[in-house]
């Protein structure tokens, strides 16, 4: 008996899947250095279906810095309506960001990547612009309330704002350049929490 068009669509939808699985261990470990052929190999099937879903690297690639933005898009509104004071909502949004940032930082390499590579499309590059002001805009306003409260320091709102970012931002290159030294070192959330509380 043929298999419906329904069941056709899961399997090419668990191929697809299965292939950007493979592309984020590649990416992880050779970043914008992967090659088609190594994201077959990873999900090993070959070359020709690698193809069948995605027309290039570059396609992969888009399709990462989507899965991302859109989980992130979620995670971004989850913690604007968490429940807790400013203060709380701060810790836990910087504690879940450095988790992240340990677990998965090809996560935010890929960003990164996007970012500083003159070749990126105009839409995906702003996209990923979009996706980090809604993050600033969601930890300046944290600050500023926790501020309020006395739970942060006081001190001018985008500057500490400048330096979390700045600080997330040297894990991720941290882990590009130096993945055992990012392994080995990785910073405890409250270090960075430390930056924020008032002295």
């Amino acid at each position: 008996m043929p298999r419906t068009e329904e069941a056709n669509q899961r399997i090419r939808d668990a191929q697809r899947a299965n292939i950007l699985e493979a592309a984020w261990k590649v990416f992880a470990q050779k970043g914008r250095a992967m090659t088609m052929a190594d994201v077959s190999e990873a999900a090993q099937i070959s070359y020709g279906l690698t193809y069948r879903y995605f027309d290039s690297k570059e396609a992969i690639l888009q399709a990462l810095v989507e899965q991302t933005l859109h989980s992130g898009n979620v995670a971004l509104q989850r913690f604007a309506a968490l429940p807790g004071t400013p203060g709380e909502r701060l810790d836990r949004l910087i504690a879940r960001l450095v988790e992240t940032r340990r677990d998965h930082p090809e996560f935010a390499q890929v960003h990164y990547q996007v970012l500083s590579d003159a070749a990126t499309p105009p839409d995906l590059r702003e996209q990923v612009l979009r996706y980090g002001q809604a993050f600033h805009d969601l930890l300046r306003h944290l600050i500023v309330e926790g501020q309020a409260e006395g739970a942060v320091r006081a001190a001018e709102p985008d500057q500490l704002v400048t330096a979390v970012m700045a600080a997330l931002d040297g894990l991720t290159r941290l882990a590009l350049i130096d993945p055992e030294r990012f392994q080995k070192h990785f910073p405890d959330a409250s270090i960075i929490l430390g930056m924020l509380k008032p002295s």
